[in-house]
């Protein structure tokens, strides 16, 4: 049975990596600030895609340079 503090321990490590890429991740998605206005669904939608792809190519690169795969 697995261990539920490991468990833990591992969402902690993974949280703890997606913040630490974070800035990087922003700044690849490149998206303008909201300026105050609020966005549509759609817009939202379209802005979280474009988050999240910009967070898979900011783990690739985290991953590259890092010498692992």
């Amino acid at each position: 049975m697995a261990d539920p503090a490991t468990g833990t321990s591992d969402v902690q490590q993974k949280y703890r990596q997606f913040l630490d890429l974070m800035p990087l991740t922003i700044s690849l998605a490149g998206l303008p600030t909201s300026e105050g206005r609020l966005f549509s669904e759609d817009q939202l939608e379209a802005r979280a895609i474009t988050v999240r792809l910009a967070y898979k190519v900011a783990r690739n690169l985290a991953r590259e340079c890092l010498g692992g795969s």
